[in-house]
């Protein structure tokens, strides 16, 4: 049973991804057809009726030319450039477990998100989305602990205080090797794709 403040996320996401996709005109079959997700379960997430997964929500990201944090925003019009941390949204991934918090206001106009993770022992969680529409850099910075980020095919061991940046734009797995749980900071980058 989901207690409240899980409804209460869950019924953010339903309503950002809902806002995002009328803002992009998009049918309910085109957003699958782009993510990959079923329109059955697109569905149930815009109604607040499903638990998604992380890598389930990252592929509509990239299907809406969001990175992942923007989906756990507050739909509506701008807001203050401070987010206490009460008003800091908690989401857990029901397949892996980890907890991770949007740092960032939510909605204010900046190209940067930082996103907090707890990361348990012993788990995984990949995001096979690779290309998007808007170039997408990561900075990963390992807080307490130790864990392993493959981007593509290359696997990068970090420890406390290791920072590792990359680009979006191969598949993406994270995973904590330990039998402890891990907690590391995300910094986020979008900028538009650069014509070519």
């Amino acid at each position: 049973m989901l207690d409240s403040a899980e409804n209460d996320l869950n019924r953010r996401i339903a309503a950002r991804v809902r806002e995002l996709r009328a803002a992009r005109g998009l049918s309910l079959e085109a957003l699958a057809e782009r993510s990959g997700v079923s329109r059955s379960m697109i569905s149930l997430i815009e109604r607040g009726e499903s638990s998604p997964t992380a890598a389930l929500l990252e592929r509509l990201a990239t299907a809406l030319g969001m990175p992942l944090a923007s989906l756990f925003e507050a739909p509506g019009p701008g807001a203050e450039p401070v987010a206490r941390r009460a008003d800091q949204p908690q989401w857990r991934d029901p397949a892996s477990g980890y907890l991770r918090r949007n740092v960032s206001p939510s909605r204010f106009a900046s190209p940067i998100q930082i996103v907090e993770v707890e990361f348990p022992a012993g788990a995984r969680v990949a995001f096979d989305t690779g290309a998007r529409d808007v170039r997408v850099h990561q900075q990963v910075w390992v807080l307490e602990g130790s864990i392993e980020v493959t981007v593509g095919d290359e696997c990068r061991r970090l420890r406390t205080g290791d920072c590792f940046a990359f680009l979006l734009d191969r598949p993406t797995a994270f995973r904590n090797p330990t039998l402890k749980p891990a907690r590391y900071a995300v910094v986020v980058v979008s900028e538009p794709e650069r014509v070519k």
